[in-house]
């Protein structure tokens, strides 16, 4: 579903505290919905979920309350909440915490020129017991997304299209794809988190769906595609622990 922006935030091992703790699962194939294949759950873009009170370091975090497309919602822990979202989604489906031993889902690959795979379906891993794609934290930097604004200055480069973890604001004003220098250093943030940049992030069909007021453009993905061997931004993983908030410095680090 759609993100949220937050001031701060505790970071474990598994990433930003809350994130991704559920997931809406295909009774049917068994398969986690993700807009990864926009045919067929390309609607969850129009749906919102956030915690009704900040999730905390604890086994049992605090209910999701879910909003609609028509500005209804629900409750995680209401009696019928599966029933509910299959109404909606139209499909037969199971609001679960990421608890499956394999999860995976499906992911869609466009017809573009450096993809993978071309107007193909895939089926792809998650690590056990998460619901994240590859790592637990995500980063993008404006240098980035300011990059992609020049190459390509037809398409709405925002960060939302990019639904990173963390954004970096590069305060010198570069314009390049600077995280391809980082895969392999750490990153501190603020007095307490260090991360270990583990790699490039593959972009996919997602960034070029619509959201909110952000039209479908698939002219998103083939800049990236075309000038930077469709990545941008990063994965890593927690080398220690801590609170991150908004405006904390980040350090580069061997």
């Amino acid at each position: 579903m759609l993100g949220e922006e937050l001031n701060s935030s505790y970071v474990t091992e598994r990433g930003l505290v809350g994130d991704r703790t559920y997931a809406v699962v295909d009774q049917k194939t068994g398969k986690v919905a993700s807009a990864k294949n926009p045919r067929g759950w390309g609607k969850l873009f129009d749906f919102r979920s956030v915690f009704i009170e900040p999730p905390q370091l604890v086994e049992n975090n605090p209910p999701v309350r879910i909003t609609f497309p028509d500005g209804t919602h629900i409750f995680s822990d209401d009696d019928h909440i599966d029933y509910t979202l299959s109404k909606v989604l139209v499909q037969d489906v199971r609001l679960m915490r990421a608890q499956l031993d394999k999860p995976s889902y499906e992911e869609y690959w466009s017809d573009i020129d450096g993809l993978a795979q071309r107007e193909k379906v895939t089926d792809e891993s998650m690590p056990p017991h998460t619901y994240f794609d590859i790592a637990v934290i995500h980063l993008l930097t404006t240098s980035t997304i300011d990059r992609l604004r020049e190459l390509y200055p037809e398409g709405r480069f925002e960060v939302r299209r990019f639904r990173p973890n963390i954004v970096i604001e590069l305060t010198s004003g570069e314009k390049d794809f600077i995280e391809n220098l980082w895969i392999g250093k750490k990153l501190t943030i603020g007095e307490d988190v260090v991360l270990r940049v583990t790699g490039a992030c593959t972009r996919c069909v997602m960034t070029t769906l619509p959201q909110g007021d952000l039209p479908k453009d698939l002219g998103i993905l083939r800049t990236i595609a075309k000038y930077n061997q469709v990545t941008a931004g990063i994965y890593a993983s927690v080398h220690r622990h801590g609170i991150i908030r908004r405006g904390d410095l980040i350090r580069v680090t061997e």
